[in-house]
């Protein structure tokens, strides 16, 4: 059997430019792919590293629904986990840059943990296992 695997998920946001600008100065993310698919769209891929093998599409709301989607795409669930291999030093640099923790950092039995939102509204959980080959089960 043919191996899968997922590599795209895609986040609906308001505008390309203002979501590129977040992603980049803000997270820290990079710029995959930038490209113009005519009629105003564009395929714009970012993601933490260059060497991330999942990334985000970003998407740029082009209707009521998709509008009405943004910042809630989970129904108020956690949408994206962001690992990290120094939480305290990401936490502090993300703090720095005003991103918008709604909790203090927790300690749990697969590692540190905070939820934030992000420019959109969109909820993510910043976190570091304990152990590399730990196993999660989170929100």
């Amino acid at each position: 059997m043919k191996e899968l695997s997922i590599n795209l998920v895609t986040l609906v946001v308001p505008d390309y430019d203002v979501a590129i600008k977040y992603f980049v100065e803000t997270l820290r993310f990079s710029v995959i792919q930038d490209t113009p698919q005519g009629l105003g769209k564009r395929w714009v891929v970012v993601a933490p590293s260059t060497r991330a093998s999942m990334r985000l599409l970003l998407a740029q709301a082009s209707t009521e629904e998709q509008s009405r989607a943004i910042g809630n795409q989970t129904g108020g669930r956690v949408f994206l986990f962001l690992y990290t291999t120094d939480f305290d030093a990401t936490f502090e640099d993300y703090i720095a840059k005003g991103v918008n923790f709604i909790e203090t950092p927790r300690q749990e039995t697969y590692g540190k943990v905070v939820k934030f939102r992000d420019a959109f509204g969109n909820l993510w959980d910043l976190l570091e296992h304990q152990s590399q080959s730990c196993e999660i089960g989170v929100d």
